[in-house]
């Protein structure tokens, strides 16, 4: 390791983490990989927001580690040796609390790699404490609790009952084939909103785009050829009904529109949810049938309203097109996606290295609008689960965070791919 450090300008952030994590032992074995190393959970949920802290420390947040920054970020690691050794060792603990429970929904290390790095800071090495057994127990009851009652397993069983299924196909069907015809589009003041809600939001303005439906006729072009897959809302040619559905996968969500009911509700499910924000299932399952057949796919104005201004907040930020903004919400996510040096270094590699970096990366990277709008349908979809509203108020946090996580999204895929290649170098 010190040859190969002291042969470049910088060391492979993966290679550096790792090797201070052998140097912990096997007193973080539960939450290290066959090889050693630490789980990608445990860099994903614990090390990043716990221990390193990107973005608190920005040293520690590329791919590459300055030589300056080696032996901080080692001994950061190596400092938090004796908490990472007790979260370990509460982590055993909880997962058998959960067998003990009957528990077998959800990941466990999702499900409890945190709530055991608070322990640890809380009461220690679990092995001192006479109580350590109860307060596991009592751990994983508290995790359950918040999860609430209803639960992707419940639903799975609901979707799969053959007389619900016949019923569920029949309102689908029923609510695909009573779309109304699309509203004639009113006067238009997307592009006046775009240009106070950075930082004067109009209240009044808002309060008209919602009055007079704006969202809702902003999404007939959807129905058109092409447009709604453009938009990266769907991979077909046209939005067309969705499957019920009978399994899910987070890793593998088709684009909004595609997804089935099943798919849909699973990924607001897999999120954080309290448990009196959340209906019971079949209403749940009903709701989200007549949400598939409405405009932009949203049961709410406002939410319509927001993926039409997220739609023109976001378009032309395109790295090969250099395009004028068209309101100052426009410029402001121009600006800000001009700034990412990653955009730049991928558009500055050479064509033997740049097969590198997957093709669909590449693209989301260089559009950033197809992403960008996928990611804000979620965000919109699971508010409208939450029964949380959209204001003026609001907007811009929600426009700015969304596109400030797709760029922390492609920079973190292309950080990690990056420290895969060093690792095989």
């Amino acid at each position: 390791m010190v040859q190969r450090i002291a042969a470049g300008a910088a060391v492979p952030r993966g290679m550096l983490i790792a090797d201070a994590w052998a140097q912990l032992g096997d007193t973080v074995a539960p939450l290290s990989n066959t090889s050693g190393r630490p789980l990608a959970r445990t860099v994903k949920l614990l090390l990043d927001p716990l221990v390193l802290r990107p973005t608190l420390n920005p040293r520690f947040a590329g791919g590459l580690i300055g030589l300056a920054h080696v032996d901080d970020l080692r001994r950061t690691l190596l400092d938090a040796g004796p908490a990472l050794a007790a979260t370990a060792a509460w982590f055993q603990l909880l997962k058998k609390a959960r067998r003990r429970a009957g528990i077998t929904e959800g990941n466990p290390q999702d499900l409890y790699f945190q709530r055991c790095y608070e322990l640890a800071h809380e009461h220690g090495a679990p092995h001192a404490l006479p109580d350590a057994d109860a307060i596991a127990a009592a751990t994983v009851t508290d995790i359950r609790a918040e999860r609430g009652d209803v639960t992707v397993d419940r639903l799975r069983r609901f979707m799969t009952d053959p007389d619900q299924v016949v019923k569920l196909a029949g309102i689908l069907q029923n609510a695909w084939d009573d779309r109304p015809e699309p509203p004639h589009a009113p006067p238009d003041g997307l592009t006046a909103f775009l240009d106070t809600c950075p930082t004067r939001p109009d209240a009044h303005l808002w309060k008209t785009l919602v009055d007079r439906a704006v969202g809702t006729a902003e999404a007939a072009e959807l129905d058109r050829p092409r447009v709604a897959r453009d938009y990266g809302l769907t991979a077909r040619e046209q939005p067309q009904p969705p499957e019920l559905g009978d399994r899910a996968s987070k890793r593998r969500l088709p684009p909004p529109f595609d997804r089935s009911i099943m798919e849909r509700l699973f990924a607001a499910f897999t999120a954080v949810f309290h448990r009196e924000s959340m209906g019971d299932i079949p209403s749940m399952v009903v709701g989200e049938i007549h949400r598939s057949a409405a405009p932009w796919q949203l049961a709410d104005e406002p939410s319509r309203v927001a993926m039409a201004l997220g739609r023109d907040a976001s378009d032309g930020i395109d790295y090969w097109v250099d395009t004028t903004p068209t309101s100052d919400a426009n410029a402001h996510l121009m600006a800000r996606y001009s700034r990412e040096e990653y955009v730049h270094a991928v558009h500055r590699q050479p064509d033997p290295e740049s097969a590198k970096v997957p093709e669909a990366l590449k693209r989301e990277i260089m559009n950033v609008q197809e992403p960008y709008l996928r990611r804000l349908w979620a965000r919109l979809h699971g508010r409208e689960l939450r029964g949380e509203t959209t204001t003026a108020d609001t907007m811009w946090d929600l426009l700015d965070g969304v596109f400030r996580s797709v760029l922390l999204d492609q920079r973190d895929r292309l950080r990690r791919l990056l420290e895969r290649e060093g690792d095989r170098a």
